[in-house]
């Protein structure tokens, strides 16, 4: 710790520096209360691997009874006293389901609350100003998220390209919220969210990135209203091979906020009343476009799991479901990954440092518990050099005839390598693309809020680019995120 010759802009007088990174304390105060004759009592812990549990003075429980589920912390005198536990507050049964949930927060060190200077810092801040960005507000933009989405970070359009040199072609546009604006480099908002690196999804609550301010209001693409965003404007030939792409930095009104369902219904034929005069202006250019894009896709082979989505409800009985796979949610997809791509491209052609999302191929050892599995079904993998998505794909297609394609494809995905963060380049395996960035959800993820910034350094967006000392530690910065992803 070095003292300042005066205090900085925060009003701090000290400056520390690191010495190295300790491992993510995944313990957190929160334990299962038990009653002792006399009054008072213990606290078991949630982690049936803690093999210890902290007493409780009379007086200090809080109000909590035998086996409720509650939040505490330790005192000690000194360093030989035995620590004790007081109860801050009772948080009821721990068998129900609503409580699960904060169980596998605090079983995981999730930082669930956010310090009251990260708070502050986010209610002063101000709206934007649309001087000087790209009028995207005339785009009939269209927000397409599941029906109990908890933010809105991205929109798309497309329209067909009036290029004669370019017929059947669409031009696709996708509109990200301009986190960047609001969140800059150094300011306690930056510091929390590359801390926390992700929003983490659970079936009754979120644990999110950055404050509801910023997630639920600032940058939240609500329908009909003004926002600043970053966008990009792809041109796709008929085939769907992109021709040319530009990156701007915009304003736009979201014409209307539609879940998965709504807008695959539309496409359908069961059009609703709120679909229906954005059926030949927005959607069905959509779906145009899509239709391209796929028969691209097609032609990549990127890894083709079929692995649907499992959503918990919380109802009485606790049902699981899994969704119906739709059109729309592919549709979504390939524009991102598409709008992903650009960002890479252009970062590198730009020779400006970003994170990639790099995917490795799988290793012999995974590869080879596979062919074991697989020999059992009689499936033959060739292990040859070079191996490809298109391999598994194949054995994926093979398994759809089996009794058991599910499991086909679990073992499949678990085959493979874990995606990850970094800023070298090896290419992504399972998307069967050379170069990827993360660049759709700078809202939930802090990769993708470094590949903002690097795109308004690079093509000149914007005094709130990235900075040289995020460039300096984007190694770290990568291998942190990775470790909270």
């Amino acid at each position: 710790i070095t003292a300042l010759d005066e205090p900085d802009v925060e009003g701090l007088s000290y400056e520390a520096e690191a010495i190295r990174i300790l491992p993510r304390d995944r313990r957190r105060l929160l334990g299962i209360f038990r009653t002792r004759k006399g009054g008072g009592g213990s606290i078991e812990p949630i982690d049936r691997k803690e093999l210890r549990a902290w007493a409780v003075r009379p007086g200090n429980d809080g109000g909590a009874r035998d086996g409720d589920l509650v939040r505490f912390d330790l005192s000690a005198k000194n360093r030989q006293s035995v620590s004790e536990a007081r109860v801050l507050e009772t948080l009821g049964n721990p068998d129900d389901q609503r409580k699960i949930s904060l169980i596998a927060v605090h079983a995981h060190g999730l930082p669930d609350d956010f310090p009251a200077s990260v708070i502050a810092e986010s209610e002063a801040l101000t709206s934007f100003d649309a001087h000087g960005r790209t009028d995207l507000r005339h785009v009939p933009l269209l927000t397409i998220d599941p029906i109990d989405a908890r933010d809105h970070d991205d929109a798309v359009h497309a329209e067909p390209d009036t290029d004669p040199r370019n017929h059947g072609g669409h031009v696709v546009t996708v509109a990200i919220a301009d986190v960047a604006h609001y969140v800059r480099p150094g300011t306690r908002l930056d510091k929390e969210a590359r801390l926390r690196g992700n929003s983490v999804y659970f079936p009754d609550r979120v644990v999110p990135m950055l404050p509801e301010r910023i997630s639920n209001d600032l940058c939240s693409l609500r329908e009909l209203e003004e926002r600043p965003c970053l966008a990009v404007r792809m041109v796709f030939d008929a085939h769907g091979k992109k021709r040319r792409h530009t990156f701007l930095r915009g304003v736009m009104k979201s014409a209307a906020k539609l879940s998965y369902q709504e807008a695959q219904a539309a496409i359908d034929g069961n059009v609703s009343e709120k679909c229906a005069p954005l059926m030949q202006r927005a959607l069905l250019p959509l779906w145009q476009a899509y239709t391209a894009l796929a028969r691209a896709r097609d032609a990549r082979q990127p890894l083709d799991l079929d692995l649907p989505e499992r959503k918990i409800l919380l109802d009485a009985e606790g049902r699981v479901v899994i969704p119906e796979r739709l059109d729309a949610h592919r549709l979504i997809e390939e524009f991102m990954i598409q709008a992903n791509v650009a960002a890479a491209e252009t970062l590198e052609q730009a020779k400006t440092p970003l994170v990639y999302r790099v995917h490795d191929e799988p290793s012999k050892e995974k590869l080879k518990a596979l062919c074991d599995f697989l020999d059992t079904l009689d499936i033959k993998l060739a292990l040859g050099t070079g191996l490809k998505p298109e391999a598994f794909n194949r054995i994926l297609a093979r398994a759809k005839s089996l009794p058991v394609p599910e499991l086909v494809n679990e073992v499949v995905l678990r085959s493979q390598a874990q995606a990850e963060y970094a800023p070298a380049n090896i290419g992504h395996f399972g998307l069967n693309l050379a170069k990827y960035a993360h660049f759709t959800s700078p809202i939930r993820r802090y990769a993708d809020l470094l590949v903002h910034r690097a795109l308004i350094r690079a093509l000149k967006l914007g005094p709130d680019g990235l900075e040289d000392r995020e460039i300096a530690s984007l190694g770290e910065t990568a291998a942190e995120i990775s470790a909270a992803e």
